[in-house]
């Protein structure tokens, strides 16, 4: 069975695959720009998402995802608008819908900012009114539930519910606490509420903006607008002379890390990895690092010494012509413990 939606998240389409399936990305083409001037980025196509399920009709699709936000094609929003249209295209076909809600406040005061009718409502208002049109979701709480470990998953199904608990019992603990302990719990359920604090993400959101003007002023290539979350520098226009069968972002993440220990992480040709049905590796449009931001840690003179370094590696590397070749490629979740060298 195939997953369409909105360029999985590296471990969510992992998963899908383990299962035996494919997701098949429908994110609109604007999404595959980094300067193209669109407020959601991560929306899904409709078009596209007519193609597929011309293609496989209700039995071949298990779900469709909308992943919030858009984390692959640089943590990118998607609109309310958009949102009701993908539940109204999957209600009229009996198709399940699914939120990936990582990241819900954070795409949901985009949507307060960039669509119009939302700039008065509550976060609270826009959360309730994004989850009233779709059937479940699932929730790394590592992001915007504000704690170090943990998630869930949610469904309107209670039979779907009462089939998904055996395999949560398997692999990750009794249901009601998911291998979690009750301080984590607690935490997760603090972390829920003071995340839809509106001032939060601005203070956030704003971070990100000013990290990536400075990167801009430098002249260096990021997604714009940029969204939540990290800065997404733009691997091939970073290095221009290098292929992109050579990793230009994960050498960038290298020598990021090499010049200043700046930490981020590639979302590009190696994180795709290889397409199940053929072996060979998946051309994909935007070779990106992702320039994370942790919450509540840094300050601006944190950002400052980002920009900096940075800036200092893309002056020395403008010449460089090779790039990395895989020393030792890993089958599952390659970008995670593959090791690399220089060519």
């Amino acid at each position: 069975m195939v997953v369409p939606g909105n360029a999985h998240f590296d471990t969510t389409k992992a998963h899908i695959e383990h299962r035996g399936g494919r997701a098949i990305d429908c994110t609109t083409r604007e999404g595959k720009d980094i300067n193209a001037d669109h407020p959601f980025k991560g929306n899904i196509d409709i078009d596209m998402l007519e193609q597929v399920y011309a293609k496989y009709g209700r039995d071949g699709i298990a779900y469709v995802l909308i992943t919030i936000t858009c984390n692959t094609v640089g943590g990118q929003p998607v609109s309310m608008e958009n949102i009701k249209d993908v539940s109204s295209f999957c209600k009229k076909r009996g198709l399940t819908v699914l939120f990936d809600a990582a990241r819900f406040a954070e795409n949901a005061y985009f949507i307060k900012r960039r669509e119009k009718g939302y700039a008065e409502r509550e976060i609270g208002e826009i959360v309730h009114e994004m989850f009233s049109y779709v059937d479940g979701c699932t929730m790394s709480a590592k992001k915007d539930a504000i704690v170090p470990i943990g998630g869930f998953i949610a469904m309107r199904d209670e039979d779907l519910a009462e089939k998904i608990k055996q395999y949560e019992i398997l692999f990750e603990g009794f249901y009601t606490y998911g291998g979690m302990s009750g301080m984590d719990m607690e935490a997760m359920a603090q972390g829920l509420r003071e995340v839809i604090d509106e001032n939060y993400l601005a203070h956030r959101v704003g971070q990100i903006e000013y990290l990536g003007r400075k990167l801009d002023e430098a002249g260096i290539a990021a997604v714009k607008p940029f969204g939540g979350h990290a800065v997404f520098v733009d691997g091939r226009k970073f290095y221009p002379n290098i292929q992109r069968d050579q990793l230009p972002a994960q050498l960038l993440c290298v020598e990021l890390y090499r010049e200043g220990g700046i930490r981020t992480v590639e979302v590009g040709s190696c994180l795709a990895g290889r397409d199940p049905d053929t072996g060979s590796n998946i051309n994909v449009d935007l070779d990106l690092c992702r320039m994370t931001i942790p919450r509540r840690v840094y300050t601006r003179e944190h950002l400052d010494y980002v920009a900096d370094v940075t800036r200092e590696v893309f002056q020395k590397g403008r010449n460089l012509t090779t790039g990395l070749a895989f020393e030792r490629e890993t089958k599952i979740m390659r970008h995670f413990t593959s090791t690399y060298k220089y060519l």
